[in-house]
This record gives C-alpha cells, structure tokens and sequence, in this order.
C-alpha cells in the first residue's frame, strides 16, 4: 500500500508545469463553388507544428496561400484552392509531422454533402475524401476529442480527482459528477453558440482557484463537522462546473466547429468529456477501496498528502495565469 501510496504522489506531482490547454492544429477545406475551395491552416508554435508540418493536398489542385499570421499562440493562413476535378476519393492531410507533434484536426466541406471530420496524428497524417456522405464521422471525431481533452486536461483532471478524495463515496460522488456535467454542459453550449460568454484568461484562472478550494476542503474536512462541500456536494460540483465550462468552450474555439453539424459536435464532445470523467471517477475510487480494505489507517494520510500535492500544482497554475 505504501508503494500505492507513493506511486499516487508520483502521478500527481509529474503532471506538467501547465495544464494542457488542447491546442491541436486545424486544416479546413471548405467549397465554395465547383473546383473552388477555402483553405484556413492552423499550425500552433508550441505542438511543433508550425515549423514542420504544411498541408499535403492533391495535385490536381492549385493553392495559393497568403503571408501567416501570427494569432493565439499559432501561425494561421488562409488561402484558395482551385481544383481540376472532385476531391471525393482522393487523398490529403499533413506533410512533415514528426513523432510527438501535436495532433491535427482536419475539416473538409462540401457542398451539398455531409462535412468529414478527422485527426491527423503522427503516423496517420493522410486521410481519403469520402465518396460516400458518412453523417457519423463528426459525432466519432468529437467523441474522442471529448475524451482526450478530459484525460490529458490536467486542470479538469486534477478537478474530478479532488471531488472523489473529498466525498469518497461511490453515490455522492455520483451526483456531483453528474451536477458538474450538467452545470458545463449548459456554459459550455450557450458560450458555443454565441448567447454569453467570458474572457478566457480569467476563466482559466479560476478554475485553477476551484481546485484549490477543493484542496483545502480535503485538508479540513472532519468526520463529526462536515463543511458546506460535504453536506452539499452537488452544489459545489454545479457552481464550479459552470466555471469549467467556459473552459471547456474555450478548448472548442482553438479546434473549431463545424458550422453545419454544430448541435452533433456539442453533443458527442460533451458525452466524450463524460465517458474520460468517469473512467477517472472509477480509477480514483478504486484505489481509495482498495486502501480502505487493505491499509485503512493509511487512507487519510495518503488523502491529505494527495490533497496539498493537488493544491501545490493548483496554486502554480493559479499565479502563473494571474501573471500572463
């Protein structure tokens, strides 16, 4: 247990310096007119990218591209795209990506079809344009994005964990699972859909101090005094998960939308966002089970320990924000 223990410590105080923010790479293609095209390429600094990789498209296409332009930590270019014939059945995507680049969200339009969606990772950087409309490959891109940004966004991550460490039991920490997705799910569509709204750096800020909070509520908690976090757990969970999903929308914009199946990419990103919360949710009460049943005067001492390691990485986030 004590091996568990230290093992827990270890996970938490390697994760990164910076929460990721999900900045993957964005190649667009959408139709104008019969042989004519719109290219918007995003290659952002930081994923390696934008020194690297360019777009690879057909040779019947001729491109032309205007200067970059830096914007939001990536170099953007916009462009047209004449082409000699349909682009159904060819082939297109990323030249010179290397391993561990960021990943690329590609985006392809036509008119009067069904938009194709697809991630470019390193060793899958070319994809074929669809001959056949197929209306399910947005809701499988935004489901896997949905996951991905829930487990390797650390500041949501870090989030999730401090709620199961607070409440460690299997039903309260369902319910306020479930009031945190309902709150985010709410901000993160109304923001999506231009009805409200909030800066993103003081956003980003204060989802830092809300896993602060909870840090301290895990440090204090007594079992004859319980605090406001632990007799309404719910909602804590509902007013903090509005705040992440402003945060949520905010990882949205950097990757873009499909305009013309906007309600499916909303949906099946949020039920992604889910499927990870959960899959983090079982993981997490797994390991307080199992000290419980084996080690239980270890528990709480490993919980706290877990709780100022969270509050320590919180706190870097929460200044280093507060400076930018």
């Amino acid at each position: 247990m004590r091996r568990l223990f230290g093992l827990l410590l270890f996970l938490l105080l390697a994760l990164p310096a910076s929460a990721d923010e999900l900045r993957p790479g964005y190649l667009e293609l959408t139709q104008q007119s019969a042989g004519d095209w719109k290219l918007v390429w995003k290659a952002p600094i930081l994923g390696g990218l934008a020194t690297r990789a360019s777009p690879q498209l057909p040779d019947f296409c001729r491109v032309t591209m205007a200067t970059p332009r830096l914007s939001a930590g990536a170099l953007v270019a916009t462009g047209t795209m004449r082409c000699a014939k349909t682009l159904a059945g060819a082939t297109l995507g990323l030249t010179g990506v290397a391993p561990g680049d960021t990943d690329t969200l590609l985006r392809i339009a036509p008119l009067g079809r069904p938009v194709q969606t697809e991630r470019l990772l390193p060793g899958h950087t070319l994809v074929t344009v669809n001959r056949v409309p197929d209306t399910t490959q947005v809701a499988r891109t935004y489901f896997v994005i949905g996951v991905d940004h829930i487990l390797a966004g650390y500041d949501h991550l870090l989030f999730v964990v401090a709620l199961v460490l607070l409440l460690q039991r299997g039903w309260a920490v369902v319910k306020a699972a479930t009031a945190f997705t309902t709150a985010h799910s709410i901000t993160l569509a109304g923001t999506t859909l231009g009805l409200f709204g909030l800066p993103q750096a003081p956003v980003e800020a204060m989802i830092a101090l809300s896993i602060i909070f909870l840090a301290v509520e895990i440090v204090k908690a007594m079992p004859d005094r319980p605090r406001l976090s632990e007799r309404l757990p719910w909602l804590v969970a509902f007013l903090f998960g509005l705040l992440h999903g402003f945060g949520f929308a905010g990882a949205l914009r950097e990757i873009g939308l499909p305009e013309t199946d906007l309600p499916m990419a909303l949906l099946t990103f949020n039920l992604g966002v889910e499927a990870g919360q959960m899959l983090i949710i079982a993981a997490a009460l797994a390991v307080i089970a199992g000290l419980r049943r084996l080690a239980p005067l270890v528990l709480r001492p490993a919980v706290v320990a877990s709780a100022y390691a969270i509050g320590s990485i919180a706190s870097f986030w929460f200044i280093e924000r507060i400076w930018a």
